[in-house]
């Protein structure tokens, strides 16, 4: 090459270099600039926030710009895509702009030094993780934070597992139970925590302003009995039964009145029709205080006031079976079908049809946010249960909607009471604390470590929940858990975790169910990497949530796609499980999966160790 061909090549590079230096100073001076202009905003934040504050501000400013080819040049030239630098933006910026200028005049250029290097930016988010969610598990950076089940109130040994398992932080959902099981899932807690050597947390979860279905009408009062059957569908063993006036855990309850436990007395069995005709028996196996012991050998209807008796000739004194829970009925929609959504809170029916099958009124049922009847519009989408069936409003009342059913799973989908319902074309105020989390918050504020805030849609919630909070003279140190779980919460997370960053400990909970319906399928993986990349650059705990391992946990095995989605919930600081028969087994397996992958993912930072084998798991019985 000679060397005019050279000096051309020296200068295009001097250029591109300098362009380079010049892209990065602007930013760096819109991002000083910005923090200036934040001064009042940064002055309410809580002294632990403060530096996180101003690199979140940081962070929105290098957002603002299109780093692609910028991006693209430093990878070429071998240096860092600033693709990992939500928690120390500035430093990220300054380090390149000095890599490149010492490139650009043959010359060492000293790194500039700010008040957030990279440790340190790595280091507030370890520190406010072990903050808000308290020690991590040893192997593994991931903490994981479960859903507490009723039966957790009764069966301490339950709790103990759980623990012992790998499980950091129980949560408690308000929206469930009362005061007095909450207190005993907490007091489980404590006292597993403590037999164990354990620090675990407790969370309890606000229910918020859910929009759900209103009641149904109430069905038959019909138990059906069904013993264990096998794959051919012969029946392994005889189904254990209780009979007296309270259910007891594991057994099928047939509900007798007190006054009619004499008449049993030492008889060997009960015979009865059930509700078909059928001629069955209840076999007595034990009696107790408060009831009998019973299995029953064949599938069995029965219904409240049917009777038994002790002999096969029956006779005149039966005993009466005590009321029944009352069968839910749902409505059954498929595509086409018409709904009515009252806003009085009429009991549910389906549809009515005549005897030539012409309809005489369409299915119905009740909205439990008489407030959005005000704040919806004709052609506006609107989903019942996660989503499982879609509408679209095609007349607005003052005491109804009419909704067309656009897309239900395939044949059909059942709508029952208390199920959520989305709106996310519509522009709602509904937001805020509730009157039962007005309530709920005494105890809360009594018995929890952290608050997790339900349906936080903008930061006058956030404000609303703080003034509870000090009116209720709570603790300076109870942690916040903010649930982003509505469209509207996720365009003004930023402006959201200013607010929020007044207190500290604070974390963001990723609700990707209703989350996922709101902003749409096809963008919920954006959204949760948006807002995970905002939670870092704020050094904000992050909490990956919904559907985690959900098919083990109830079902006792995982999918293929469960599995992936747990391996990428290692980038989270935490990662809720939901509750179910088998969840002992899912916090298991998720405890083997975040600490096989600690090293291979630090946060959002890829890791490349020494390549293994997969070490085969076989079989010695």
């Amino acid at each position: 090459m000679n060397s005019t061909a050279q000096r051309k090549m020296t200068n295009k590079r001097a250029l591109k270099l300098k362009e380079m230096i010049q892209q990065i100073n602007d930013i760096i001076k819109e991002a000083k600039a910005a923090e200036t202009a934040a001064a009042d905003l940064l002055e309410n934040i809580h002294p632990s926030y403060k530096t996180s504050a101003k690199n979140l501000i940081h962070y929105q400013v290098f957002r603002r710009h299109d780093l692609t080819k910028l991006q693209k040049r430093l990878g070429n030239m071998g240096l860092s895509r600033l693709a990992k630098a939500q928690s120390h933006v500035m430093a990220s910026l300054k380090t390149n702009r000095a890599l490149l200028k010492s490139m650009l005049t043959g010359s060492h250029v000293k790194k500039a030094v700010g008040e957030l290097s990279f440790k340190k930016g790595d280091k507030l988010l370890k520190e406010n993780a072990a903050q808000l969610l308290g020690y991590k598990t040893a192997g593994r950076r991931t903490r994981i934070m479960v859903t507490m089940p009723s039966e957790a109130a009764e069966n301490y040994q339950m709790v103990h597992d759980m623990l012992a398992a790998g499980m950091n932080c129980a949560r408690v959902n308000c929206a469930h139970d009362n005061p007095e099981t909450w207190a005993k899932i907490i007091q489980h807690v404590r006292t597993a925590a403590t037999a164990l050597k354990k620090d675990c947390k407790v969370a309890m979860d606000l229910a918020g302003p859910k929009i759900r279905t209103g009641t149904l009408e109430p069905g038959p009062q019909v138990l059906k009995i069904r013993p264990p059957k096998d794959i051919w569908g012969n029946i392994v063993e005889p189904i254990q039964c209780w009979l007296g006036p309270e259910p007891k855990l594991g057994l099928a309850h047939v509900p007798i009145a007190k006054k009619y436990l004499a008449q049993i007395g030492d008889h060997p069995s009960l015979y009865l029709k059930d509700t078909r005709g059928k001629k069955r028996r209840f076999k007595i196996k034990e009696k107790q205080e408060d009831g009998y012991l019973a299995t029953c050998g064949r599938t069995t209807f029965i219904a409240t006031n049917l009777h038994l008796y002790t002999s096969k000739e029956h006779g005149a004194n039966g005993i009466p079976i005590a009321n029944l829970p009352s069968l839910e009925v749902p409505l059954f929609l498929r595509v086409g079908d018409r709904l009515r959504l009252d806003k009085d809170p009429v009991p549910g029916q389906n549809a009515l049809k005549n005897e030539a099958g012409e309809l005489i009124e369409i299915a119905h049922i009740s909205c439990r946010a008489p407030e959005i009847f005000q704040e919806v519009q004709v052609n506006e989408r609107i989903l019942f249960d996660d989503g499982k069936i879609e509408g679209r409003i095609t007349e607005v009342k003052e005491d109804h909607l009419m909704i067309d059913v656009v897309h239900t799973v395939e044949g059909g989908a059942k709508l029952r009471a208390e199920k959520g319902i989305n709106l996310p074309d519509s522009t709602l105020t509904i937001s805020g604390l509730t009157a039962k989390d007005k309530k709920d918050l005494s105890f809360v504020v009594q018995h929890a470590d952290v608050i997790n805030f339900s349906f936080v849609n903008r930061p006058e919630d956030v404000t609303e929940l703080f003034d509870r909070l000090q009116e209720l003279e709570a603790r300076a140190d109870l942690g916040l858990v903010l649930k982003i779980e509505t469209q509207s919460g996720f365009n003004t997370l930023p402006e959201i975790l200013f607010r929020a960053m007044k207190n500290y400990p604070v974390g963001v909970m990723i609700a990707r169910g209703d989350l996922a319906i709101e902003t749409g399928w096809r963008n919920i993986g954006r959204v949760q990497e948006e807002i995970l990349s905002l939670c870092q650059a704020a050094h904000i705990t992050d909490i990956w949530a919904t559907q985690v391992l959900e098919s083990l946990a109830k079902r006792g095995l995982p999918s293929r796609a469960e599995i992936t989605d747990a391996v990428m919930s290692q980038r989270a600081d935490c990662v809720m499980l939901n509750k179910g028969p088998y969840i002992v087994q899912a916090i298991q397996l998720l405890d083997t999966i975040l600490k096989d992958m600690e090293p291979y993912q630090d946060k959002n930072a890829p890791l490349t160790p020494a390549m293994q084998q997969a070490n085969l798991v076989t079989n010695t019985d």
